[in-house]
Formats: structure tokens, C-alpha cells, sequence
């Protein structure tokens, strides 16, 4: 269990989607562990390449908001400094 009370396994697969635009394109990706799904989610969605993205891990669904709580989660294993975009210093 997480600092935060999250239950989750960064190690497993994963299968993220992220849109463009409404309705539009939505890119599909398989990952070896959702960590590195969640990674590339965030980067993602900070530099606004993407408007939306979601998470399926297992039966297991996750929007863009609990993608980047398990990514701010301390047991997060792929942790990077934080860009100021994500609250870090410039």
C-alpha cells in the first residue's frame, strides 16, 4: 500500500490511450509495465501533445487525473525531478 493509500502494481502491463482532439485521433499503445505507460502519459499530457489520455491496466481502468496521482504516488518507481510545469524549480 502507497503513502497515499493506493494498492497498485507499477510492474504490470499496460494499455494507454491518449486523444488529440475531440473525437479525433486517439493513439493506442501496449506497454510492458504500466509504469512506463504512466510515464509517457504524463509527458504526454505536459506538453499538451495530448488533450486526454486513459489507462487500462488488467480489468482495471484509469483516467488522465488518476494517472498523474499514481505518478506524483511515492512508490512510483520510473520518479524524474519535476518539471516547474509539475511544481519543481526551475
Amino acid at each position: 500500500m502507497s503513502s497515499r493509500g493506493i494498492a497498485f502494481d507499477y510492474s504490470s502491463p499496460a494499455e494507454l490511450f491518449l486523444s488529440r482532439r475531440r473525437g479525433r485521433h486517439t493513439e493506442y499503445r501496449r506497454f510492458a509495465t504500466a509504469a512506463e505507460a504512466i510515464s509517457h502519459a504524463v509527458g504526454e499530457l505536459s506538453t499538451r501533445r495530448s488533450l486526454s489520455a486513459w489507462m487500462l491496466v488488467g480489468d482495471e481502468r484509469f483516467n488522465k487525473d488518476e494517472i498523474n496521482r499514481l505518478y506524483d504516488d511515492d512508490d512510483y518507481p520510473l520518479r524524474t525531478p519535476l518539471s516547474p510545469e509539475r511544481g519543481g524549480a526551475e
